[in-house]
């Protein structure tokens, strides 16, 4: 990112651009911060693909057009695929794009072992758009609260990323509603985020575990169902629950091995608050079934894939077995 941040700074571009990975809000961030300084808003000089099956002689010949009264044309691709299978044609292109054009791939996945990614790495540039770490997260938060002319406790912010997960994209809504909520207040608590932050499905899995080690089945399977009747797909909860019990495991081991919620979270980069949860739930947890659950959820995501077991019915199952 910072490499992005100096070339539009000096106005001089690489041909090629890669943004990449799970961080949806820093992908359309840095696209549009190319776009404006590009372009200048001119759309004259902009060209833009989205979706698999992009006719690649249609993206070259836009590609090769001169840009008029303008040292650039951009190009953008966006959720092409290019980068998840073998594309020869793209891959010689890359070292034959105009200096005139600057084209800004945008993709959620990518095979690095790909010629396309070497390629645009070895002519252009590559940017991997991570999930950010707590630390940047709450360095950001704190910033866009300061320009709304908000100020929080540490405990508050460390109550709201637990709810509102580490997407970026969702932190910004539910600021933006704080910031609004607060309005005639310069402190935001935490009664505030809980009368107005949405509960993400990472705060409610958290307390479908709870229930689950307290072994209150009724209470699990409310959980559930409240997910389920949300439109949560059961694979997204089957995934988010196995998660965490990977997340207890390692906390319990790290715990077992002398170490502090903070050197933990520092350990796992992950927010104070979360391991200190995840702390006090493995007490209702042995290690050994820890791994056995995580095993057993593996192998039901398998069976359902499959077509062996219908995946409402596999997650209720497993859900029924370790809150018994």
């Amino acid at each position: 990112m910072r490499i992005i941040n100096e070339d539009i700074k000096a106005g001089k571009y690489k041909r090629a651009y890669l943004l990449y990975g799970e961080e949806d809000y820093l992908k359309k961030q840095y696209k549009d911060k190319l776009k404006e300084a590009i372009t200048l808003g001119d759309t004259m000089n902009y060209g833009y693909f989205e979706g698999k099956g992009i006719d690649v002689n249609s993206l070259i010949e836009m590609s090769e057009t001169m840009p008029f009264f303008a040292d650039y044309r951009l190009v953008v691709v966006e959720n092409s695929g290019f980068f998840k299978g073998a594309n020869e044609r793209m891959a010689e292109y890359v070292e034959k794009i105009p200096e005139s054009t600057v084209m800004v791939f945008v993709e959620s996945e990518v095979d690095k072992r790909g010629k396309l990614y070497k390629r645009v790495k070895e002519k252009g540039h590559e940017c991997e758009m991570t999930v950010q770490t707590p630390a940047v997260l709450e360095k950001w938060i704190l910033g866009i609260l300061g320009r709304g002319g908000k100020r929080i406790t540490k405990e508050a912010i460390d109550y709201f990323l637990s709810i509102s997960g580490s997407d970026m994209t969702n932190i910004y809504g539910e600021l933006e509603k704080l910031i609004c909520y607060c309005m005639d207040k310069e402190a935001i608590d935490v009664a505030d985020i809980k009368e107005i932050t949405t509960e993400q499905i990472s705060a409610k899995i958290f307390d479908m575990i709870d229930a689950l080690g307290y072994k209150n089945q009724k209470r699990t399977l409310d959980i559930y169902y409240d997910l389920i009747n949300t439109k949560e797909p059961p694979m997204r909860i089957l995934f988010m629950l196995t998660r965490q019990f990977n997340i207890m495991l390692q906390v319990k081991e790290l715990k077992e091995q002398g170490m502090g919620q903070k050197d933990i979270a520092s350990r796992l980069s992950m927010q104070p608050f979360i391991v200190g949860k995840a702390m006090k739930q493995t007490g209702n947890f042995k290690g050994s079934t820890l791994r056995v659950a995580i095993h057993e959820a593996v192998d039901m995501e398998k069976n359902i894939k499959s077509g062996n077991m219908d995946e409402k019915m596999g997650v209720e199952l497993l859900l029924i077995k370790y809150s018994i």
